[in-house]
């Protein structure tokens, strides 16, 4: 029976040069994260680079949530953007973290039950998904633009 592994024995393919292991040792980040992380410790340490940095934080967010907020009934990247804009607050906002840690694991719980699901159902929830795309973009392109996609299609086979 193997023992469990206590921190300074001995272990095989560990890594480490003596085949020691180190417990408690933090996750090393890569390099570019440490690097913004010390920029933003760095201007967090003025008080005006703090107030400032908040400021740049809330309007960067706020543009690319209200461009994703706009994209959602279109075909693309609106959901993406809209996350893409809580990670954005999510650097200085407490609420945006806890709201963007919400979200990813609702994301993360819909797409284990979709794969756990047979191959007809996640078929239908394409169909359904596909159906959902088409008439948001319909419904845009109706009260947005004034373009009625279904009547000019119903005109145009008609005339054939």
């Amino acid at each position: 029976m193997e023992q469990p592994e206590r921190p300074g024995r001995s272990t095989h393919g560990t890594g480490r040069p003596g085949g020691v292991l180190v417990v408690g040792e933090p996750p090393r980040r890569p390099h570019w994260r440490q690097r913004i992380s010390t920029t933003l410790d760095l201007i967090r340490a003025n008080p005006t680079g703090r107030i400032a940095l908040k400021v740049f934080i809330a309007i960067a967010g706020a543009l690319v949530v209200t461009i994703g907020i706009a994209l959602i009934p279109l075909p693309g990247p609106g959901w993406l953007l809209v996350i893409a804009g809580l990670g954005i607050w999510a650097v200085e906002f407490h609420w945006a973290r806890r709201l963007l840690g919400f979200t990813r694991r609702h994301v993360h719980g819909w797409t284990r039950w979709v794969t756990r699901q047979s191959l007809p159902l996640r078929f239908v929830l394409g169909i359904v998904g596909l159906v959902f795309v088409g008439v948001a973009v319909w419904l845009s392109l109706k009260f947005s633009l004034g373009i009625d996609v279904v009547a000019e299609a119903k005109q145009y086979l008609a005339a054939r």
